[in-house]
């Protein structure tokens, strides 16, 4: 894995281009950045279906793009990201010790996966530190680059949907955007005030991931085996219809039937809102903070009134995030199938930011 964890430094001069591809089940999404003089400006988007013909769908991206190297990233149960206390070293010395250490944390042979780490917290009491460790099975990675080769296309970065999510909400909201925690049972106020901690959510078509961050730092991830085609298929279920028109009912639904899509839908809600709980149980169980807000994003949440349904399952305020909020958006982009998109460039733009 090369620069899983690089920072986001671009040159204040000279422009440069860069391109972040999210390889979805049901579609790709690819955003180009421009860095000028400092500014992160959009140079274009692009989002196609891809059940048909993924190397297609790369082809058309290359070609309308201009499109070379890549930025991707991986999600699912071929990935892993654990968060560890070491005792305190030196970047170069974890490193060296990387692979013993992540042998004791991930469910796979570290022969089978591409790994990196990265120091969050160096201040631990005990002489620890806290250590992120990131893992991608090699056998995914080399699927994925071939059919980026086919289509004639190079992967300069690869990363893990989560991390890119992060990146991409970390730059455009600073902690002063960010609510506070309220005191909890468990939390004083004096340690609450010190504290702004949030969940990323972001719902694709099958999988949805649970980002936790206590001051822009992440503490938790995870990915739910369920997301927007769980409620498509129950869709098709109670209507008799197939999922391309289920989907369309979904998201467009008429007055006279969205009673019975949110009822019909409530078990498939109930069931990600209680996983997305036992994240926050757990996290909280953990540590001295609670989750305060959801930040919600991913082709999955296009679904009308599932921002509320989901606050009200989890008891918590939930809104969507702009990934292009600190992003200059030129007249030449079109606003209007951008927002068509709303939500759904969130990794994508993560990954150009590398």
């Amino acid at each position: 894995m090369k620069n899983i964890f690089s920072k986001i430094n671009f040159p204040k001069t000279k422009e440069r281009f860069s391109f972040g591809l999210d390889i979805g089940t049901q579609s790709i999404k690819c955003v180009k950045l421009k860095s000028s003089l400092g500014v992160i400006e959009l140079a274009a988007f692009d989002l196609e279906e891809s059940q048909l013909d993924p190397a297609e769908v790369l082809k058309k991206i290359k070609h309308l793009q201009g499109a070379d190297q890549v930025n991707i990233s991986f999600c699912g149960a071929s990935t892993v990201i654990r968060y560890v206390n070491f005792l305190r070293m030196s970047k170069a010395e974890l490193k060296g010790a990387l692979k013993f250490e992540a042998q004791k944390h991930i469910p796979f042979s570290v022969e089978e996966v591409n790994l990196d780490a990265e120091i969050l917290k160096d201040d631990l009491p005990d002489n620890k530190m806290l250590v992120l460790i990131a893992a991608i099975k090699k056998e995914l990675i080399a699927q994925r680059i071939k059919a980026l080769d086919n289509a004639g296309l190079r992967p300069s970065v690869i990363d893990i949907d989560s991390l890119a999510l992060v990146n991409a909400f970390n730059f455009n909201y600073s902690k002063t955007d960010l609510p506070e925690n309220n005191p909890g049972n468990n939390v004083s106020a004096s340690t609450s005030q010190s504290h702004k901690t949030v969940c990323l959510l972001n719902i694709g078509s099958t999988i949805t991931n649970v980002n936790i961050l206590d001051n822009g730092l992440v503490r938790l991830s995870r990915d739910i085996h369920s997301g927007g085609s769980s409620f498509t298929k129950k869709l098709m279920d109670i209507f008799e219809m197939d999922f391309k028109s289920a989907e369309e009912l979904k998201i467009n639904p008429p007055e006279d039937k969205a009673d019975k899509i949110r009822f019909g839908v409530e078990s498939v809600l109930n069931n990600l809102a209680s996983e997305i709980r036992t994240s926050f149980d757990y996290y909280e169980s953990q540590n001295t903070s609670n989750v305060v807000k959801i930040f919600l994003s991913g082709g999955g949440s296009k679904f009308p009134g599932l921002k509320e349904m989901l606050g009200a399952c989890l008891g918590l305020p939930v809104e969507t995030w702009d990934p292009f909020k600190q992003i200059k958006i030129p007249d030449t982009i079109d606003l209007q199938r951008l927002n068509k998109f709303y939500g759904q460039f969130n990794v994508a733009v993560g990954l150009a930011l590398r």
